[in-house]
C-alpha cells in the first residue's frame, strides 16, 4: 500500500498514457470503416502546423475556431479528430460531443489519419 501512496501520480500517468495508446490504435483500426461511412477528418492543429504537413482528405479547423465553425461539420456522418499528439483532438472530441455530435473519434496524431 505504501508503494501506491508514494507513486500514485506516476501510476496514474502510466495508466493515462496506456489508455491514450490503446484508444489511438483502436480508432486507427476503425479508420477504413469510418472513411467508408463518409467520415469527416478534422485536423485541429493551427494553420501553420497544418500547412507544414497534413493527411489527404483532412480538413483544418484549429481548435480555437472549432466552436464557431460547428455548422461546417456534418452531424450525419462520423467525425474523426486529430492533432499533433492527441491532446487538442481530445478537447475537440469533448467539444463536439457537448454540442450534440454522436459519432466522434480521436485518432491522436494527424499522421494516424494515413492508413
Amino acid at each position: 500500500m505504501k508503494f501506491v501512496q508514494d507513486y500514485w501520480p506516476m501510476i496514474a500517468l502510466g495508466l493515462w498514457l496506456a489508455y491514450k495508446w490503446w484508444n489511438t490504435h483502436r480508432v486507427k483500426g476503425m479508420l477504413p470503416k469510418l472513411k467508408a461511412e463518409g467520415a469527416t477528418l478534422i485536423d485541429v492543429r493551427s494553420l501553420a502546423e497544418f500547412s507544414s504537413g497534413n493527411a489527404p482528405g483532412s480538413v483544418n479547423i484549429p481548435l480555437n475556431e472549432l466552436g464557431h465553425r460547428l455548422n461546417e461539420i456534418s452531424r450525419e456522418t462520423p467525425v474523426v479528430v486529430g492533432c499533433a499528439s492527441g491532446t487538442r483532438s481530445g478537447m475537440a472530441k469533448l467539444l463536439l460531443k457537448k454540442n450534440g455530435f454522436k459519432q466522434v473519434y480521436n485518432v491522436g496524431a494527424w499522421r494516424n489519419f494515413i492508413v
